[in-house]
């Protein structure tokens, strides 16, 4: 029997599970568990356990998928369909085009946060010459995965990634040393900016802070609230409490005229406005919508009387 005569064998036999039928039966079922992204969830899970990428599934939907790959497939998806995050079942997340390993200390990356990226590059771009070697914070670098993509889109920039949390920057060190940015990018634990290595006059300062408001915790997807951590989502009653401590400290170590970009979430982006607004040494800039339409990032210029 030829090789196409197997595939049609296999295809046709109610006794053969193939890719395609693995991923019709395992999409129905997830999204019967409330998946809202049942067929994606599905198809990265089955690329995991194959040791491929997700797009190369749609050339195999004929072929047998073996019994051992089954077994890890499907506790994959018992425990998707239990809630745990994609992300955290199969170790990886990608940002920006580029991979990272992410880990229950670790937020998730999110396309939201794509967004100060795309933001710094066209800084970066604008000021031309001024920026060939930008010197940037990322305070609350979590995996990594901002710090990194920086610096791999900045040959030139000098990086330096901050994060209390020890397991977290554990996480970002694996992804530092898989981009090779290791001799650009610094990893340091601290609160916020409160280390020698934050000294001095720098470009731009981004953070993805806690910004969830107590209140709001509980209305969170059980995803992210049961699986994610507590203290990288919450940022006190208000939401801006770690942004208040934040923007005072990001004031005084901006050059004149150097940027401050901070992800907040639609409930908290006016009040962290009118903080940045009220922090001397700061100029509010407009906020910055995302791709719904909702707020996001919040803006502000250094104008130099804040710094030492």
């Amino acid at each position: 029997m030829t090789e196409p005569e197997r595939q049609t064998v296999a295809k046709d036999s109610p006794d053969v599970w193939t890719v395609g039928r693995l991923l019709t039966w395992t999409t129905d079922w997830l999204a019967s568990r409330g998946s809202e992204s049942a067929r994606l969830d599905a198809e990265v899970l089955l690329a995991a356990v194959r040791g491929c990428q997700r797009i190369m599934l749609y050339t195999a939907f004929d072929e047998p998928v073996d019994e051992v790959q089954r077994g890890q497939f499907r506790d994959l998806v018992r425990r998707r369909g239990d809630g745990e995050p994609v992300a955290y079942l199969v170790g990886k997340r990608e940002f920006f085009s580029l991979d990272f390993k992410v880990t229950p200390a670790t937020l998730i990356p999110r396309p939201e946060t794509e967004g100060i990226v795309v933001r710094l590059l066209d800084i970066c771009r604008q000021r031309g010459d001024a920026a060939a070697n930008p010197r940037v914070i990322d305070v609350g670098t979590g995996s990594g995965a901002v710090a990194i993509t920086l610096a791999k889109h900045l040959p030139t920039a000098r990086v330096v990634a901050t994060d209390c949390s020890e397991e977290a920057l554990a996480v970002a060190a694996v992804n530092v040393e898989h981009h090779g940015v290791g001799d650009r990018v610094q990893l340091v634990a601290c609160d916020l900016l409160d280390h020698p290595a934050t000294a001095g006059s720098w470009d731009v300062i981004v953070s993805n802070p806690p910004y969830v408001r107590e209140d709001e915790f509980n209305q969170l997807a059980a995803d992210v609230r049961l699986h994610e951590p507590r203290q990288a989502l919450v940022g006190g009653p208000t939401g801006c409490e770690v942004i208040e401590r934040l923007l005072p400290a990001a004031a005084s170590r901006l050059a004149a005229g150097g940027w401050l970009l901070i992800e907040v979430g639609p409930s908290t982006a006016e009040r962290a406005a009118a903080l940045v607004a009220a922090t001397h040494g700061l100029v509010a800039e407009p906020t910055l919508l995302d791709a719904a339409g909702l707020p996001r990032i919040i803006q502000a210029r250094a104008d130099g009387s804040a710094c030492p």
